[in-house]
């Protein structure tokens, strides 16, 4: 059995294209080809954190796979990553054998998260930004924006936190990297001047209200992974023209649209899967008069598609 630690994980990334491949994944998540249980989850109040155990397979493909993500929102007390420990597991799926572990401490899970969300960017944000919306200022307020960095001109960013220090050391940080960023004073704030908005947080209340919201907006909603997260009101799916969930079931179950479902704010007929929109290759960008929202839970298909990119890569390296 292989074993690759993070810094080997990190050696070869920069060599694989995985756009493609995640979206392969979508497409054969939302096609039937794979297998994907219901989400294993533990969840802890003191101090606050999660742990996430995703997996499945992909028909007739080379491997299943067993992915474990922890995020422990404390940690930054700490000076370490809230996202500290986890692996993703191969399996041969023709013998059950195991064949190899990425010890990734939860990297590539934050990668295909913001992959995920650059997806939706490319389809379903409108053509032209002015100004980029960010609610939160961890690992993904970060990655979610470094992969768009390939997809839009834009370069303006308005960013909200809890914590003053924390956005500050996000702002001095992410304009180290070329983006010109301002601090918002409150989320109303970036619904009313940003036309690109993404919420990244664990919050257990809504922080990106209805009432300022503006035609011509696009939402990638991250931060919502279990029941009980919720960044989003759920009024806003009132206003909604094209609502996409990465896993229907799945978002029925936990994230934003769940809220929405049992607020009675949205039906279930009316939400999309990202994989079937991917796979239509039709125009889904966000028109002026158009506000369009993505609830990106996370899906196994992500991390059996990346697991194996990376693992075969590894392996490559080694022979």
């Amino acid at each position: 059995m292989n074993i690759y630690g993070l810094e080997e994980i990190k050696r070869v990334l920069p060599q694989i294209d995985l756009t493609p491949i995640i979206k392969e994944g979508f497409i054969a998540y939302s096609s039937g080809l794979s297998v994907v249980p219901p989400v294993g989850e533990l969840l802890f109040e003191d101090p606050p954190g999660d742990v996430h155990i995703k997996y499945g397979y992909i028909k007739n493909d080379d491997y299943y796979v067993i992915k474990i993500a922890s995020g422990f929102y404390g940690n930054h007390e700490l000076n370490i990553p809230s996202s500290q420990g986890g692996m993703m597991i191969l399996f041969d799926q023709k013998t059950g054998k195991e064949v190899g572990i990425l010890i990734d401490q939860c990297y590539l899970t934050n990668v295909r998260t913001a992959i995920a969300g650059a997806i939706c960017v490319e389809l379903f944000a409108p053509n032209s930004l002015n100004c980029i919306g960010v609610i939160g200022t961890g690992v993904q307020a970060r990655m979610q924006i470094s992969y768009l960095s390939n997809l839009t001109d834009c370069k303006k960013i308005k960013v909200w936190g809890r914590g003053g220090k924390s956005v500050e050391k996000y702002i001095e940080e992410m304009s180290l990297l070329g983006w010109n960023i301002e601090k918002a004073q409150t989320t109303d704030e970036i619904a009313a001047t940003c036309d690109l908005i993404i919420t990244a947080t664990p919050s257990k209340e809504p922080l990106l209200k209805s009432k300022n919201l503006k035609k011509g907006t696009h939402i990638n909603a991250i931060g919502s992974d279990s029941p009980d997260k919720n960044e989003i009101d759920h009024q806003i799916f009132k206003m909604t023209d094209l609502t996409v969930a990465d896993s229907i079931s799945q978002c029925l179950e936990r994230g934003e649209i769940s809220h929405g479902i049992r607020e009675g704010s949205i039906e279930q007929k009316n939400i999309k899967e990202l994989g079937s929109l991917i796979k239509s290759k039709s125009d889904y960008h966000c028109q002026s008069n158009q506000i369009t929202f993505a609830d990106l839970t996370g899906v196994a298909v992500q991390d059996i598609q990346i697991a194996k990119a990376v693992f075969n890569e590894c392996k490559r390296l080694k022979t």
